[in-house]
């Protein structure tokens, strides 16, 4: 005779069972709702473009929660994030970013951030692109005290593009042909 109680035995295989699912229930919502997170600070991970005949490429965006326009593209091919910033100069980027899209550092100055006084470097982006937007030897900054991988989209890129403002949707807009 046995001293396991087949009873005893199925009921912590059952408990067993109901922790897996448990485990199994929270992976699936933290995966859920990391995405929805993760959309609701970036809803331009894949955004919408038009190309016209007449030689114009628009990009429609929209913005986020915080009314931030915050978009995936690309430096020389690398995906990168990034947010609009018409009150930044040039296009700033973190270092380990610059690094992997392959720019070169060039000239040593500094710059005025809200964290203070940092040192930049200089550098030009052979192309950056914006959805079907592409933007070539675009004046940029590297900055290593850059922490995020968020870069700043200012005006050495945005003066070469059109864009229009409606409610909580901007349009980026390339016009070709010329």
């Amino acid at each position: 005779m046995s001293d396991r109680d087949p009873h005893h035995e199925s009921k912590r295989i059952g408990q067993g069972m109901i922790a897996a699912g448990f485990v199994l229930a929270l992976v699936f919502l933290t995966y859920l709702f990391d995405g929805v997170l993760d959309n609701a600070r970036n809803p331009n991970s894949n955004p919408e473009s038009l190309i016209s005949a007449l030689g114009t490429t628009q990009v429609v965006l929209q913005s986020n929660r915080q009314g931030q326009y915050v978009m995936t593209g690309a430096i020389n091919s690398v995906s990168a994030e990034f947010i609009l910033d018409t009150g930044a100069t040039d296009v700033v980027i973190p270092s380990g970013l610059a690094q992997s899209s392959g720019l070169k550092y060039g000239y040593q100055s500094q710059a005025m951030t809200a964290n203070g006084l940092v040192d930049i470097y200089s550098t030009t982006i052979d192309e950056l692109q914006l959805g079907a937007i592409t933007l070539h030897d675009v004046r940029a900054s590297i900055n290593p005290a850059m922490h995020e991988s968020m870069v700043l989209l200012g005006m050495s890129a945005l003066r070469q593009i059109e864009f229009v403002q409606q409610g909580t949707q901007l349009t980026l807009i390339q016009n070709t042909s010329h």
